[in-house]
């Protein structure tokens, strides 16, 4: 059972309770799904990484690389998604940056731990991507939020697939390509930052932490906030962001998925909205 994180202005509802939407995961790697043929069309660029400069390998053959991954100038669509916050704004439950900061919380805790979190963990430690993506398209139920996550996913895809080629993303666009996947973000974020020689613990932190810098920025717009304020949440969330990336290694298959129906109403919701500012 999830704890729920509430105040008198926010209330997320009961968790899903133990077991969320999850099944028995099986354990091939990624490669294990083979080679799917590639979607007609023109030739596909080159998959094979360039070699660091002596610069960048000086610095860590990772570590520049990952901060373009994450920066929020990264052009995947981020800026146009909410994730339900918006909901919210429009019963006035988040008014400001304290309450604000409650439903950060609570949604780092919950969604970005049992979604976004344990997607990435399992991708690394060999869980088929084909799995994980039918898993993750399941349990996101909120129609809105499902597609904000493909929407995304495919955007990173496009770019990693020239920025950051490897022969692993290269299959994960091909299984999206043809149909066979939906290609959502964390597991996009996980292909690359894996195929770069990111450690996981950096890439659940790093896959964390932009998710709630980008939802920060999106409310400082909306609510609205003053940019101090939005600096001061980033420094607040940081805490649950570690917290969250303690947790996520000692969760097991049927934790996946698990959520608050609260927030999941609330992202459903969102789509009858008569006024919106974004698309999630």
């Amino acid at each position: 059972m999830l704890n729920t994180r509430t105040s008198s202005s926010v209330t997320l509802g009961t968790a899903a309770g133990e077991g969320g939407c999850a099944r028995p995961l099986a354990l091939p790697t990624l490669a294990s799904s083979g080679r799917v043929p590639r979607a007609s069309g023109p030739p596909a660029r080159p998959t094979t990484p360039q070699p660091p400069s002596p610069a960048t390998a000086r610095v860590g053959s990772y570590q520049l690389a990952l901060q373009q991954l994450v920066d929020s100038a990264l052009p995947t669509g981020a800026f146009a998604h909410s994730l339900g916050f918006e909901g919210y704004i429009e019963r006035e439950l988040v008014l400001d940056e304290g309450s604000f900061a409650v439903w950060l919380g609570a949604f780092i805790g919950q969604q970005l731990t049992y979604s976004d979190g344990l997607a990435v963990r399992f991708l690394y430690e060999g869980v088929d991507v084909l799995e994980l993506d039918a898993l993750l398209s399941a349990c996101l139920l909120p129609r809105q939020v499902r597609e904000a996550s493909v929407k995304m996913g495919t955007r990173l895809l496009e770019i990693g697939a020239e920025v950051f080629p490897s022969a692993e993303l290269e299959l994960y666009r091909d299984l999206v390509t043809t149909g066979r996947a939906a290609g959502h973000q964390p597991l996009a974020f996980a292909v690359v930052a894996r195929s770069l020689g990111v450690p996981l613990h950096e890439a659940l932190a790093a896959h964390l932490f932009a998710t709630v810098t980008s939802l920060t920025q999106n409310a400082v717009r909306a609510i609205p906030l003053g940019q101090n304020a939005g600096q001061r949440l980033l420094r607040k969330a940081a805490d649950d962001v570690a917290a969250a990336v303690e947790r996520i290694p000692h969760l097991t298959p049927d934790d996946f998925g698990a959520v608050s129906p609260g927030l999941e109403i609330s992202q459903m919701r969102h789509e009858r909205q008569r006024a919106r500012m974004f698309m999630s």
